[in-house]
């Protein structure tokens, strides 16, 4: 089978899995939906207002443990910040003890500031802050290079700078208790296009998917930057859409 015959067949199985299994979302409005992938994982989506494509739905993460979370990426602005650390210490009963921005631009960090107003520290790779500097953003107020372990209640997420691809700076986060990992802009959903290249990697993007998918070969369920969650195939499907 050729690339471009392999491509299409996912992006025609991937439209037919998502007409069939519609999202069952756990909280919805017009600006924030939620939606439970795990025991303690959860997925949060927000939009980002667009000239050229209008509402681009965003995807983040939410870990759980012990009546603590950590929130993977900050919606675009601070008025959708507000109402995700809400709902998440409302309903799921669970203080937000951090935030982790996997990238630079605004999808992952344009709410900052609504986590520092409450005192929920920060946190990104070095090379995030140093970007974000550039952009004039709200900076992440704890940096590191590699990696970087956080503890949530009794379990813990790991954090790690694979290679470059969507940005030089976009890391993933992984919780190894339920075999979740939110790749981010890095991870493509099956059937995306290759999206937003202003400060890609192409040449890398595939390399640094193949080293995600040998490190973490038991990883069940992939949160992509956008799009719908699912397997092993979002791994594949990325690395041939860069290949």
């Amino acid at each position: 089978m050729t690339r471009k015959i392999y491509l299409c067949c996912l992006t025609f199985l991937g439209a037919i899995s998502c007409n069939a299994q519609k999202a069952k979302y756990l909280y919805e409005s017009e600006r924030l939906k939620i939606e439970q992938l795990t025991e303690n994982t959860y997925l949060h989506l927000t939009y980002l207002k667009t000239q050229d494509f209008g509402n681009v739905a965003c995807n983040g993460m939410i870990v759980i443990d012990k009546g603590e979370a950590l929130i993977f990426d900050t919606p675009a602005n601070d008025a959708d910040s507000q109402n995700l650390i809400n709902w998440t210490e409302s309903v799921l009963k669970s203080k937000v003890i951090g935030i982790v921005a996997t990238h630079h631009h605004i999808d992952c960090l344009g709410g900052l500031k609504e986590f520092h107003k409450r005192e929920i520290p920060s946190y990104a790779n070095n090379k995030t802050i140093e970007l974000a500097k550039v952009t004039n953003r709200i900076l992440p107020q704890n940096g590191f290079d590699d990696q970087l372990e956080l503890k949530v209640g009794d379990k813990k997420v790991m954090n790690e700078f694979m290679g470059e691809g969507h940005t030089k700076d976009n890391i993933i986060s992984y919780f190894s208790n339920e075999n979740v990992l939110f790749g981010g802009c890095l991870i493509k959903s099956v059937g995306a296009s290759k999206g937003n290249l202003e400060n890609a990697n192409v040449d890398e993007w595939s390399k640094t998917v193949e080293r995600i998918r040998t490190t973490f070969g038991d990883v069940e369920i992939i949160i992509p930057g956008h799009g719908k969650s699912g397997g092993q195939e979002l791994l594949d499907y990325t690395i041939e859409l860069f290949n």
